[in-house]
């Protein structure tokens, strides 16, 4: 990707799931069933990414590559399920703007604790004083969001 559209690309994808929450909602609404609603939801993005795939199928992993893969890389898609259910039962009861609120405060905190100890094989970035006031910041902000 020319690294001139990453950081739009970023922010529309963070758009985009906050439209996603609030679609995946309504399809609940809709077909009654949250498991119902939560497979149709991954049946349309597995078929966008096999489609794309079939359009752009390389590069391929080595066989090494897929052997040195950790057992856990495999789960980032229940993590994202999980995600998918919670908007999906959840943004008509509290609403859009604290589901996401609550999401992206929870995403960073964990994503500072994730960089701060290097787990998940990511490259250590200590929490420095700015960072964890960003934190906090985050909390109260979010805090702000869902009480008023």
């Amino acid at each position: 990707m020319n690294p001139g559209w990453m950081i739009p690309f970023i922010i529309l994808g963070g758009a985009l799931q906050t439209c996603g929450a609030a679609m995946n909602s309504q399809l609940y609404k809709h077909m009654v069933n949250p498991w119902l609603a939560a497979a149709i939801s991954a049946a349309v993005v597995a078929f966008f990414f096999v489609a794309a795939f079939l359009v752009k199928p390389k590069p391929l992993p080595s066989a090494q590559d897929a052997a040195s893969m950790p057992w856990w890389a495999l789960v980032g898609g229940l993590v994202g399920a999980v995600q998918v259910y919670a908007g999906l039962t959840l943004v008509h009861r509290i609403g859009a703007g604290t589901f996401i609120g609550l999401t992206v405060t929870a995403a960073l905190v964990t994503s500072l604790l994730i960089d701060h100890f290097g787990w998940l094989r990511v490259h250590p970035h200590p929490i420095t004083p700015g960072r964890a006031v960003g934190g906090v910041l985050l909390v109260l902000g979010v805090t702000l969001i869902a009480k008023f």
